[in-house]
């Protein structure tokens, strides 16, 4: 252990897509988990330009932003692929993850400014 950490916030949704490739490539990791009210050092240190979660930490190099984490996996730990074979496929996942990302940022900005705690 130590080799890999992740440093992720619970119910964060980028964080969990990034736990689960670790998981299912099968990769040992370290969880760091983090209360994004009171940012750790260690956050602080792995992402100081957006001091946000998730961060992969790999033999000490940092890694930010989940998409990029999840590119990083990918050719790190080539197997079992995260991604189809098939190109039409490849390109339906990466389509539907889009959709996704953009919905959950678009409902967390609606709530977060309902809620009073956009920034």
């Amino acid at each position: 252990m130590g080799d890999v950490k992740l440093i992720g916030a619970f119910a964060r949704p980028f964080y969990f897509r990034v736990k689960w490739a670790l998981k299912y490539k099968g990769v040992e990791f370290e969880i760091f988990e983090e209360d994004l009210m009171n940012k750790s050092p260690i956050l602080l240190q792995y992402n100081p330009v957006h001091k946000k979660v998730p961060v992969l930490v790999h033999r000490g190099k940092p890694i930010a932003e989940s998409r990029v984490i999840l590119d990083y996996i990918e050719e790190t730990w080539q197997d079992p692929p995260l991604l189809p074979e098939d190109p039409l496929e490849r390109a339906t996942t990466k389509f539907w993850a889009h959709f996704v990302d953009v919905e959950i940022t678009q409902n967390n900005s609606i709530l977060a400014m309902a809620a009073g705690t956009h920034h």
